[in-house]
């Protein structure tokens, strides 16, 4: 391991992250807000101070393919320092002065978790709103997936850098080289944020409403520079726009290439795209159906929100646009099932992945037959191709250290004395980096109210969620460190 040539990339990731940093001094201006632009210059010029003292210590390193370890290190190490330096606006505007709550809304940001220590966002100057809802835009593709698309004009190697990152069992290569592909996503996420924001324009919100709402909802994060969250516009046109692109946002997007290259009969058989498809369509029925028959909505309505809560479950968006805890039971049950399925592998979306899910069904169905015909051979099919035992044992392993984090975590925030809805769905919501959940942490609650040893470690847990585990817990294995 080179912890020499990590710091040295990472201190590159970090002026990556000050570069769209930047664009929230046009935003202090456009507002008035001249005041606020030292908030942004000072982790600007810190972090370009880190560069170049890790330059100068590293200057006799020559750059080189990063190794496995390496790859592993430089994204917890990546995702840890852009949340630190980019917690220091909130920090010295005075938004959020203490530093721990910062660090947890900005991970939160980078996530694209959602949850929020904030009881009055509208009161923040709409800068430093800007930049809260940038950190999702940059995290929903990935800072490191956008980092692996620039370094082949550093001359650096990235080859395992989104397998560290990327979300899912594997990463699905659009084109040969990893930084095309990288590009081509990047692309992707682009033209999609841009139409988005056009759509919402034309349905009457403001320029800088439309960009927040569209970071938000493209990374499948959440913020919202209102305090009731979408909800505020009571507009069917907007919950129409957000939920068709909270969905768009929680599919693989290397089925949108596959797509644009008239490859369509491979996306028509996508056994993941089906079934998330399908999971969302019966959850929307679910809730409906209750929202009809026993809360008295009429059928429109009950439609209207149980399809915008439901995709913002399934998708880890964690909008809002009814305060759901006062809903039925059963429609309550139904979003918690959501929370632990999430969105496609590949998507901007968080949780344990439908693809995941769906090989697991699979194969308890193929454990079963194993039962009656003990000398017959199922394979497990997904997308018309037989998977690995291999994928399906890394699969096995995710879900146990997904949900054995899941309980550890549960557990501190219970030892603060919270009872035991809030601390489970509170987890959850960071693993799983949806945002709202339950009890204390449900729509129209937030954060605030944890100690900071809870905030610290539900700022680790969400990390380790958008991470996909296995790249934080390698850290923690004794054998990561030995040569």
């Amino acid at each position: 391991m080179n912890l020499a040539f990590v710091l040295r990339v990472t201190s590159i990731l970090l002026i990556i992250v000050c570069i769209f940093m930047g664009l929230s001094i046009p935003v202090a201006l456009a507002y008035g807000e001249v005041g606020l632009i030292p908030a942004f210059l000072v982790p600007m010029g810190a972090s370009l101070l880190f560069f170049f003292v890790i330059a100068s210590a590293t200057r006799r390193s020559s750059w080189r393919a990063l190794s496995i370890r390496d790859s592993y290190l430089f994204v917890t190490l990546g995702w840890l320092a852009a949340s630190a330096m980019g917690a220091l606006p909130f920090v010295v505007s005075g938004s959020i002065p203490n530093y721990v709550d910062a660090f947890f809304e900005t991970m939160s940001g980078f996530s694209t978790t959602g949850a929020s220590i904030l009881t009055d966002i509208e009161a923040l100057p709409r800068s430093i709103l800007f930049w809260r809802s940038m950190t999702h835009w940059l995290g929903g593709m990935g800072i490191v997936v956008l980092t692996v698309a620039i370094f082949p004009l550093l001359g650096i190697g990235g080859v395992r850098l989104m397998d560290a990152e990327a979300p899912g069992p594997s990463v699905d290569r659009i084109t040969p080289r990893l930084t095309g592909t990288a590009k081509i996503l990047w692309s992707i996420y682009v033209l999609l944020t841009v139409l988005e924001i056009a759509l919402l324009l034309a349905g009457g919100m403001s320029l800088f409403d439309a960009a927040t709402h569209t970071f938000g909802t493209m990374a499948t994060g959440g913020f919202s520079p209102r305090n009731a969250s979408v909800g505020y516009y009571r507009s069917v046109y907007v919950d129409t726009v957000i939920t068709m692109f909270m969905v768009l946002a929680g599919i693989n997007f290397t089925l949108y290439f596959r797509l644009a290259v008239l490859r369509w009969r491979e996306v028509l058989h996508d056994g993941e795209l089906r079934a998330y498809l399908t999971i969302l369509a019966g959850a929307i029925l679910l809730i409906t159906v209750n929202l009809v028959g026993t809360a008295g909505y009429s059928v429109g309505k009950g439609l209207r929100y149980a399809s915008f809560q439901a995709a913002s479950f399934l998708t880890t968006t964690g909008f809002a646009t009814a305060d759901f805890a006062a809903w039925p039971a059963f429609a309550q049950i139904v979003m918690f099932v959501l929370m632990f399925i999430g969105g496609c592998a590949g998507s901007t979306g968080g949780g344990i992945k439908v693809v995941r899910i769906v090989m697991l069904l699979k194969q308890a169905i193929t454990e079963m037959r194993y039962q009656l015909f003990p000398r017959g051979v199922f394979p497990v099919h997904l997308g018309g191709r037989a998977v690995r035992k291999n994928v399906i044992y890394s699969v096995y392993a995710f879900v146990f250290l997904y949900l054995l984090s899941l309980f550890a975590v549960t557990a501190v925030v219970a030892s603060g004395g919270y009872d035991i809805l809030s601390s489970l769905t509170a987890s959850l919501a960071c693993l799983g980096n949806i945002g709202p959940g339950f009890g204390l942490v449900g729509p129209t609650a937030n954060y605030a109210h944890f100690p900071q040893y809870i905030k610290v470690v539900l700022s680790l847990a969400m990390m380790t969620g958008r991470l996909e585990v296995y790249t934080v817990l390698l850290l923690l294995y004794p054998s990561f460190w030995k040569r």
